[in-house]
């Protein structure tokens, strides 16, 4: 198979993501200690920074401002000819302070979460270095490339795109990264559910989208719209404020969105509406009956494998479980 030199450069993106994966569960990963006295307490701070952090992208939240008025205004005239640089160095630091606070967020993220996130970012790199921001077309989803080529990566990658390398990739990652890792984290006693949750969204939207035949390359941001169903069916009776104005609760989530959706782009959000419908399909099987568990196999090779790829994964599963105990 000869490839041109986009796609090797493509490729080379992809072998990021695969050292990603590997340092994952190599090295050791700094994870938060909380003083939380019982697991209750626990889950309602991870639900509560959750949907302060998700709803101040998408639809507010109940954040107060740290930065204080006065501090804002208060300057004198050594200030304006830049004699006193005491601020510079105070945003310096805060500017330095924030990007740290995000790479230790990162690094304390569950392994699955923090694999799709550095993948998706390696890709978005690629593209960004060698196809002007757009996302590397060897990734997007094929069937005829996957098929006669055997690029049967293409089904898997296609969800790594959220969108060019920008502002925007930047919150659909942040939006992301707050309801997977959310999902991951609560079932860190039984993970290869949540791995069997997105293989069953995943694998769903790309028939999906292919029956109907609609553009693979939103598959990324309808992962989004899949999770946040999930996530308000986990967290239903929640109260989750909205702009400040009102109050709704956490099962109608899914559908502000999709109202928000309609009535900033102007058209039919049909692509929200199929991660909404996805989510409640999979939310039926896994409680109706246990039709949508995870297959035995799988649950037998975590919990009784003994190579060394499954210990590395309990190991880092482990330490989330460890956040849950009383201390």
């Amino acid at each position: 198979m000869i490839f041109n030199k986009k796609e090797l450069i493509a490729l080379l993106s992809l072998s990021l993501c695969i050292c990603e994966a590997r340092s994952i569960f190599t090295r050791p990963v700094l994870h938060p200690s909380f003083s939380l006295q019982t697991l209750t307490h626990l889950q309602a701070k991870t639900r509560d920074s959750s949907i302060s952090s998700c709803l101040s992208i998408r639809g507010g939240s109940d954040y107060d401002s740290d930065f204080d008025d006065d501090s804002d205004f208060d300057f004198d005239d050594d200030d304006l000819f830049g004699l006193d640089d005491t601020g510079d160095l105070e945003d310096d630091f805060s500017e330095q302070n924030s990007f740290s606070l995000a790479i230790q967020a990162f690094q304390k993220s569950p392994p699955v979460t923090k694999l799709f996130l550095a993948s998706s970012f390696a890709c978005s790199l690629g593209g960004y270095l060698q196809s002007n921001n757009d996302f590397p077309s060897i990734f997007l989803l094929d069937w005829k490339a996957t098929l006669t080529k055997f690029q049967f990566w293409r089904p898997v990658t296609a969800f790594l795109n959220f969108g060019p390398l920008s502002l925007g990739w930047l919150m659909t990652a942040h939006f992301v990264w707050t309801y997977m890792a959310t999902l991951e984290r609560l079932n860190h006693k039984q993970p290869y559910e949540f791995w069997y949750m997105i293989f069953f969204g995943c694998t769903s939207m790309v028939l999906g989208y292919t029956f109907l035949n609609i553009s693979p390359r939103f598959l990324g941001h309808n992962l989004s719209t899949f999770l946040v169903y999930i996530w308000s069916r986990y967290h239903e009776g929640l109260e989750v404020n909205m702009f400040e104005m009102f109050n709704t609760r956490a099962e109608m989530l899914p559908w502000f969105f999709l109202a928000q959706t309609f009535l900033l782009e102007g058209e039919f959000p049909t692509l929200d509406l199929l991660g909404i419908v996805f989510g409640h399909v999979y939310h039926y099987l896994s409680t109706v009956g246990g039709i949508g568990r995870c297959p035995q196999f799988v649950r037998d090779w975590y919990e009784n494998g003994d190579d060394g790829l499954v210990e590395a994964i309990r190991g880092e599963y482990k330490k989330i479980s460890s956040d849950f105990e009383m201390q």
